[in-house]
């Protein structure tokens, strides 16, 4: 054997695959991922429907709270790009670019629930967090009126850059409005109490409002990202270290069946 020439074992090891693939190859094969974003719309649409039936006269407007990424527009892409580039967890540098180059496409129905909503007189408020510099806030609007969603415009686009806190806003928007439901693909979406970087308190908390689920707060799927990662790394984009891929194994054997 040549000097330096790979052993067998060597030229037969697969190297580690990409954390993400599963995940991402989930999002954009599977009619289910899609399906549980028309059930979400369809619940949010029937939540419209019971309030507009029992709003009356001299009560608030109506109103829906959304976030977007993941929510209303799509970051299939972006994930799409990730595995194929090898890239795992996050990279800052490609999200901006692809934001910047209008790369979301809206959420299945989407669209339809939200113009359903403003042909009722209902107003749609965008609260989200981003920070691609100072066109933060241009690019976001272009994302959206770019895929036609309605209300998109400076009134009712809310971008935070340096907080993911987005109960500021929400709590001004109740205060004008009856805020009939609320959609997001991060329970953060919904209520700040959730930002906590533990598994089992999260889940907790969780359970506290699970009334609200399918009524007030409409969740949608999202494998990828978003702060159930910083319950298990205590980091929303943990970088893709040795150390990161033993603590997402650890997470995923944590409840296994022991064969005997």
């Amino acid at each position: 054997m040549l000097h330096g020439s790979p052993t067998f074992a060597e030229q037969t090891a697969s190297p580690p695959s990409n954390l993400l693939t599963s995940a991402v190859a989930w999002k954009q094969t599977a009619a289910e991922f899609e399906a549980l974003y028309y059930q979400g719309f369809n619940v949010a649409r029937s939540q419209l429907d019971r309030a507009l039936q029992a709003h009356k006269k001299g009560d608030r407007p109506l109103a829906i709270i959304s976030d977007v990424d993941d929510t209303v527009l799509s970051s299939n892409s972006y994930w799409g790009y990730m595995v194929n580039a090898d890239k795992e967890f996050f990279d800052d540098n490609a999200w901006d670019k692809w934001v910047a180059e209008n790369g979301p496409v809206a959420t299945p129905g989407a669209v339809d629930f939200l113009n359903y909503a403003k042909s009722k007189g209902v107003e749609v408020f965008y609260v989200t967090s981003r920070d691609q510099g100072e066109k933060t806030f241009e690019y976001a609007l272009a994302n959206l009126r770019k895929n036609n969603l309605p209300f998109a415009d400076e009134k009712h686009l809310t971008v935070y850059r340096d907080s993911s806190n987005k109960e500021p806003r929400q709590t001004e928007i109740a205060q004008a409005f009856n805020v009939v439901v609320m959609l997001g693909d991060n329970l953060n979406d919904f209520k700040r109490k959730y930002y906590v970087a533990d598994v089992q308190q999260r889940k907790h908390l969780m359970a506290e409002d699970q009334q609200q689920f399918g009524r007030k707060f409409i969740l949608f799927p999202n494998p990828t990202d978003g702060h159930w990662l910083k319950a298990v790394f205590g980091d929303s984009e943990p970088p893709a270290t040795p150390e990161n891929r033993a603590k997402f194994k650890a997470a995923a054997v944590s409840n296994a069946w022991q064969a005997k």
